[in-house]
């Protein structure tokens, strides 16, 4: 798509890594606040219903009107009308609520028509609206669960981001500076695309995401010794989703200018212009945020805490310190991968023990060999990204010898479970069994080399991981 230039119409156009001058992508430029545009005129119109839902607050809260509604949505779970004065102040500020929820939902779907290419804005305009309803989640929940307190944090802590992502949107939406014919016209293009949904999926990486779901599945098995309920699977197995989903999608955006080098990456749908920066980034975001709130809400403050520092740390630590900065970047930032199991666990038992860090330390060690592998396979590619990979720092005889080595050590440390009471003699064998396949796989591409046995290497390493915890699974079940 291409916005003309002129500065009545648009004064920044950022579509994809792809178009000219998107180094500067992400910048809106400092001048004066102008709200000109239809999608600006509404930003402004949505801030003056959050002051007034804040006076309607204010007022319950001054009032004691809160204590006067210990239902909801309702006063009372079974009476429709409100009996008195507090009552009803009570439910005139959720009827507010409502409709400043509406105005929100008018507000995403205009900015993710007209405001694709504008990062900032549509970033700030999907965290503003998420965090509205995540909020309005939090209060109904916390109010039938009687105020337990991390709810109560939650839902203040909600009120402040919100009221911070609100004003963020709205400047930028006035230094941006939009025309009513760039946001029409960025509207119609959006209306052409297709797949896009196929294009959404692909910024989770379904296929890594699947592997941290086993692993997180068999964390709440094993630390129970028991099937998990299915309400309580479906919430963990769904905020797993969207937590490793939305650190993926911003994963790709992170990485946007690096995968238009990679051959394997350049066809992803931000660096191949089928979907904008903003978009990436605004899914991930949301996902992320998301995943917090479900953990929280239907899980518990542990299972979200660990789910909170497993995104920090694949974002922050991993994406942007790490790994362009550091030939260290899998082995260090193999800690994110490893997270979901004590998700799992915790989510299972509300607790960490000892045994739970052991599920985190083999999948920390499985993770550079099966890496290494791939980037054995792929090292002309990250060379041409400046991402200082093993193989392409210190060779791919170096990388090879330590593929084995960490090999060796991953196996050793599975087979020393049972010492600390994970499995048993069925996952001592699968355990034998499953190391010796590895080991082999991994002898044979330190003695052989060669792209072939690195991509077996990486794919049977896949297989290992997921039929170990499998194998674990099926003691933990069994032992009564």
């Amino acid at each position: 798509m291409s916005i003309p230039n002129n500065p009545k119409v648009q004064r920044r156009s950022e579509l994809h890594p792809t178009q000219k001058g998107t180094q500067n992508e992400g910048r809106i430029a400092i001048s004066k606040l102008t709200y000109d545009s239809p999608f600006a005129k509404l930003s402004l119109f949505v801030m003056g219903s959050m002051l007034l839902l804040l006076l309607s607050g204010i007022s319950v809260r001054v009032s004691g009107a809160t204590s006067a509604c210990s239902w909801w949505p309702l006063c009372e779970q079974d009476k429709l009308i409100p009996a008195n004065s507090l009552e009803w102040l009570a439910m005139s500020h959720r009827m507010i609520v409502a409709l400043a929820g509406i105005l929100m939902i008018v507000l995403l779907a205009r900015a993710w028509r007209s405001q694709r290419s504008q990062t900032a804005i549509l970033v700030s305009t999907t965290a503003v609206t998420l965090l509205y309803y995540l909020q309005f989640m939090m209060g109904g929940i916390k109010v039938i669960r009687e105020f337990p307190l991390h709810l109560i944090v939650l839902h203040s802590f909600s009120a402040i981001a919100i009221w911070a992502a609100l004003a963020a949107q709205v400047i930028f939406v006035g230094l941006a500076g939009r025309s009513k014919e760039a946001e029409v016209l960025e509207a119609a293009e959006s209306q052409k695309r297709v797949g896009v949904f196929r294009d959404f999926l692909a910024l989770t990486k379904p296929i890594v995401v699947a592997l941290l779901l086993v692993t997180t599945f068999a964390g709440m098995v094993i630390g129970a010794k028991a099937w998990p309920s299915i309400e309580m699977t479906i919430w963990v197995m769904l905020g797993g989703f969207m937590a490793a989903g939305g650190s993926g999608a911003i994963n790709q955006y992170i990485d946007r200018y690096d995968d238009i080098k990679m051959q394997r990456t350049q066809k992803r749908p931000i660096p191949s212009g089928r979907l904008t920066s903003g978009e990436g980034l605004a899914f991930g975001v949301a996902m992320a945020l998301t995943s917090f709130y479900i953990m929280a809400a239907f899980v518990n403050l542990l299972a979200a805490l660990l789910t909170l520092a497993g995104i920090i740390y694949y974002v922050l630590l991993y994406s942007i310190f790490l790994k362009k900065t550091t030939v260290q970047n899998i082995v260090i930032g193999g800690g994110a991968g490893a997270i979901p199991p004590l998700v799992g666990w915790a989510a299972s038992t509300g607790s960490l023990n000892i045994p739970a860090l052991f599920l985190f330390a083999v999948v920390f060690m499985w993770t550079p060999p099966h890496f290494w592998a791939l980037a054995i396979v792929r090292q002309k590619d990250y060379a041409r990204a400046g991402v200082p990979m093993l193989p392409v720092i210190r060779g791919e005889s170096e990388t090879r010898w330590q593929i084995f080595i960490y090999t060796v050590e991953l196996v050793g440390l599975t087979l020393l479970l049972p010492l600390f009471g994970l499995g048993g003699s069925i996952y001592f064998v699968a355990a034998m069994v499953l190391g010796a396949l590895l080991l082999y796989s991994a002898w044979r591409v330190w003695k052989q080399g060669g792209n072939k046995l690195a991509w077996k290497m990486y794919r049977h390493s896949s297989m290992y991981l997921a039929f170990l915890f499998l194998a674990l699974m099926v003691d933990a079940l069994l032992i009564v």
